[in-house]
C-alpha cells in the first residue's frame, strides 16, 4: 500500500507540469557538447582510446530490454545476464572476464559509486536496478586501464551514467505475458531559479517459471533539483529504490534430462530477494572545477541454493546472504589549459575518496528462508581516498600525448564473529597511464595506450586466519591486486554515414582472487593474461535507416601452472557479436531489429566442459499519434531454448549418492514475450 501511495503521489505531481524540455546532457571534461544521439558524436581530437564512447538517450530508448541492466550491452563487447531473479545483480562479461556480478568494471551514476566493496554476496556487486533507464541523459563508458580518474574495479573498464535535468512529461504504462506491469510517470517543472525533474516506476512481474511465481513488486522515485550556481551548474538528487522477489536459480541439465523439472522449473522454490538503496547526492560543475558527494543506504538479504543436498544431506545447502551498509564520499578536481611554448597543455587534476560502514555483512545456512546456523557474521569500516592527474599535450596539430597517474590508499577494520577473522589492514597503489593519438586526417584517428590499474579483494579475506566452519588455518590475502594493460586502435568519422573503431588489446591481472560470499571464504587462483580484438561500425544508410555491428574476439589463460588444474580461465567469452537495424523517421513509425550472438564459454580450467553458444533476435515497433505513443516490444522471437548462462560444478538431489555429481547448471533464456506499451505525453 505505501508503495502504490508514494507512486500515485508522483503521477499527481508531474500532471501539473509544463510542456516537455529537452534533455539536458551530462557535462564532460573531454567534451563540452554533447549530443542526444552519442554514436554520433565525433570524437576525433576529443577521445584518448578507441575503446571508449558516448551512448545517448535517443539510442537507450531505441532498443528493447528485457531487464534494466542490459543498458550495459551498449558497450561493444559486453553481456548481460541473469541466473537468477530478477532483482539480484545481473552477470557481466566483458574483455576475456567473467565479471560475475561486478568485479573488474566500475559503476557510476550522477558520480556515486554503484560497485559495493566487501559485498555479502560478491566482491563489486552492482545491482542496476535503480536505474529508471528513460531518465538516463547519456552513458560515457571506457574500456582498459588507461584513464586515470577511474581506480577500483575498473580493469576491465568503466561506465558513468549522467541524469537527465529535464525531461520530456510521460505518462506510460506497459503490460506482457507472464503477468508483467510496469507503470511509469516523469516529468520536469521549471522554476524560478532551475529545473525539478520527477520520476517513478512501479514494476509487477510473475516470470515464466513452472513452480514458483517470481512476484517482482518494485518501486523507483527519483527527484533531481538543478540550477545554475557561481558560473556552475548545480544539481541536487534523491533516489529511493526497493525490491522483492521470488527466483528460480539455475538447474542441474540432469534433472532436466530426466523429468524432475521442466527446463523452466526449480528444486527450491522459496529461494529469492529483498534489496533497496537510498541515496542523495549533489554535483557542481564549472569551467574549471567540479565537485560531486553523496551519501547511499543499501540493503540485501538473498537467499540462494546452487548445491541441494551436497553439504547437508538433512536441512539442504540454501544459505542466507546479508549487506546492509552505509556509503559516503565524493570527488574534487578542477581542469584547466595552459599554452606551454607554443605547445597547449590541458590538465585534470583531482582527489577521490569513500567510505563503506558495513553494519551486518553475514552468511547463514537457512531452510525456507528460515536460519538455524551462523557461518560468518561481521562488521566492516572500509575506507579509500585516492590522488589522481590526467594531462594532454598537443605535440603538433596531429599528435596528441596522454600522461596520468593515480595513487591509492585503502584501509579497513573487520569485526567478526570468529574473533582469529578479525582486525586491520591496509595497503596502497601507485598506477600509471600513458597514451599517444595521431590524427590522419579529418577522419581518421590512431591510437596507442598503455596503463596500470587494479581491484581490491573483499576486505575479510585480508585478515582472515581461520575458515568458517571447519577452522582451517589460512593466510591472509593481498588488499589490492594489480592489472597491467595495453591498446592499438583506430577510428574512422565522416560526420554524415559512418563511425567505427577496432582496437587490439592485451590485459595481465597478477591474481585472479576473489572472495566468495556463498562459502564466506577465500577462493585462490593464478596470474593470467587476456588479449582480443574488437570492431564497432555504425552505419547510417539514410536518413531513416541505421545498421551497427559490434564484435569481440577474446583470447584468456592462466600464465601460471598449477598441480591438476588447466590454464583456462573458468567463464571466459571468446566471442560475442550484436547486430542492430533501425528505421526511424519524421513519420508516425518507428521500428528495430536487434540480434545478439554470445560464443561457447569454457566452464572449466581444462576446457573440456564448454557451454552452448546462444543467439536471441529483440525488435520492436513503435507509432506515434498527437501525444500518444504506442509500442510493441517482442523479445526472443526465435523462442530460442538456449540458456542464459551455464556452469560446471558438483551438487546433490535428495536421491542421489553423497558425494554428488559434477553436472551443467542452466538457467533458461526467457521463452518469447510480448509486452506493449502506451504513452502519453502532456
Amino acid at each position: 500500500m505505501y508503495k502504490h501511495s508514494l507512486l500515485c503521489l508522483s503521477v499527481c505531481s508531474l500532471v501539473s507540469f509544463s510542456h516537455s524540455l529537452q534533455a539536458d546532457p551530462l557535462s564532460s571534461h573531454a567534451i563540452e557538447n554533447i549530443l542526444i544521439k552519442g554514436r554520433q558524436i565525433d570524437l576525433l581530437g576529443h577521445s584518448s582510446s578507441a575503446s571508449e564512447g558516448v551512448i545517448g538517450n535517443a539510442e537507450i530508448l531505441d532498443r528493447p530490454l528485457l531487464r534494466t541492466g542490459e543498458i550495459l550491452e551498449f558497450i561493444p563487447g559486453m553481456v548481460v545476464t541473469q541466473h537468477s531473479g530478477s532483482g539480484k545483480s545481473n552477470q557481466y562479461f566483458l574483455r576475456g572476464f567473467n565479471l560475475d556480478h561486478g568485479t573488474d568494471f566500475s559503476n557510476f551514476v550522477d558520480g556515486m559509486p554503484v560497485n559495493m566493496r566487501s559485498h555479502g554476496h560478491g566482491q563489486g556487486y552492482t545491482d542496476l536496478n535503480f536505474i529508471i533507464p528513460e531518465t538516463i541523459s547519456q552513458i560515457d563508458y571506457q574500456k582498459g586501464t588507461y584513464h586515470a580518474n577511474s581506480g577500483d574495479f575498473s580493469a576491465a573498464g568503466t561506465a558513468r551514467f549522467g541524469l537527465q535535468n529535464t525531461t520530456r512529461n510521460d505518462i506510460s504504462l506497459t503490460v506482457g505475458q507472464n503477468a508483467y506491469q510496469r507503470l511509469l510517470a516523469k516529468g520536469s517543472l521549471k522554476t524560478p531559479e532551475g529545473n525539478l525533474l520527477l520520476a517513478s516506476e512501479l514494476q509487477g512481474y510473475d516470470g515464466p517459471w513452472q513452480d514458483i511465481s517470481e512476484n517482482t513488486r518494485k518501486v523507483n522515485l527519483l527527484s533531481r533539483y538543478s540550477q545554475r550556481l557561481e558560473n556552475g551548474q548545480f544539481a541536487l538528487t534523491v533516489m529511493a529504490y526497493d525490491n522483492s522477489w521470488n527466483a528460480a536459480d539455475q538447474v542441474p541439465q540432469r534433472a532436466i534430462n530426466a523429468g524432475v523439472i521442466d527446463r523452466l522449473g526449480s528444486l527450491d522454490t522459496t529461494l529469492g530477494g529483498e534489496s533497496s538503496r537510498y541515496s542523495v547526492s549533489g554535483s557542481w560543475l564549472a569551467e574549471t572545477w567540479q565537485a560531486n558527494a553523496y551519501v547511499i543506504r543499501s540493503e540485501l538479504d538473498l537467499w540462494s541454493n546452487f548445491t541441494y543436498f551436497l553439504s547437508d544431506p538433512v536441512n539442504g545447502d540454501q544459505f542466507e546472504q546479508t549487506d546492509s551498509r552505509l556509503i559516503y564520499g565524493g570527488e574534487v578536481s578542477r581542469h584547466w589549459h595552459q599554452d606551454i611554448g607554443g605547445m597547449a597543455a590541458e590538465y585534470l587534476v583531482g582527489v577521490q575518496t569513500r567510505i563503506d560502514d558495513i553494519d551486518e555483512v553475514g552468511l547463514y545456512n537457512t531452510q525456507a528462508r528460515q536460519r538455524f546456523n551462523t557461518v560468518r557474521e561481521d562488521a566492516v569500516l572500509q575506507r579509500s581516498i585516492a590522488l589522481f592527474n590526467q594531462n594532454t599535450f598537443a605535440l603538433t596539430e596531429q599528435w596528441l600525448l596522454h600522461v596520468g597517474a593515480r595513487y591509492d590508499v585503502m584501509r579497513a577494520r573487520v569485526e567478526s564473529n570468529d574473533a582469529a577473522n578479525s582486525g586491520k589492514s591496509s595497503d596502497g597503489i601507485f598506477s600509471l597511464k600513458g597514451g599517444l593519438s595521431y590524427q590522419m586526417s579529418a577522419n581518421w584517428q590512431t591510437y596507442f595506450n598503455v596503463g596500470q590499474g587494479f581491484h581490491s579483494n573483499d576486505a575479510r579475506g585480508t585478515t582472515a586466519t581461520r575458515v568458517p566452519q571447519t577452522d582451517e588455518a589460512i593466510e591472509p590475502v593481498d588488499f589490492l591486486v594489480r592489472s597491467t594493460g595495453a591498446e592499438l586502435g583506430m577510428r574512422y568519422f565522416d560526420f554524415t554515414t559512418f563511425n567505427a573503431s577496432v582496437a587490439l588489446w592485451h590485459l595481465d591481472m597478477d591474481s585472479e582472487l576473489l572472495y566468495v560470499g556463498d562459502a564466506g571464504t577465500n577462493e585462490p587462483s593464478r596470474a593470467s593474461r587476456r588479449y582480443g580484438l574488437e570492431v564497432a561500425a555504425y552505419y547510417w544508410l539514410n536518413n531513416r535507416w541505421s545498421l551497427d555491428t559490434e564484435l569481440a574476439l577474446t583470447r584468456s589463460r592462466f600464465t601460471e601452472d598449477a598441480p591438476d588444474e588447466g590454464n583456462y580461465i573458468d567463464g571466459s567469452l571468446p566471442m560475442v557479436l550484436s547486430m542492430g537495424l533501425i528505421y526511424k523517421a519524421d513519420d508516425a513509425w518507428q521500428t528495430s531489429l536487434r540480434l545478439r550472438h554470445f560464443g561457447k564459454r569454457t566452464l572449466d580450467s581444462f576446457n573440456e566442459q564448454r557451454s552452448a553458444s546462444s543467439t536471441v533476435l529483440n525488435g520492436n515497433l513503435k507509432y506515434t499519434w498527437s501525444r500518444w505513443h504506442i509500442s510493441l516490444d517482442l523479445l526472443n522471437i526465435l523462442n530460442s531454448k538456449a540458456s542464459d548462462i551455464e556452469y560446471f560444478y558438483a551438487s546433490r538431489l535428495n536421491t542421489e549418492a553423497a558425494e554428488g555429481i559434477e553436472d551443467r547448471h542452466v538457467h533458461p533464456m526467457e521463452p518469447r514475450t510480448l509486452r506493449i506499451s502506451a504513452t502519453y505525453t502532456f
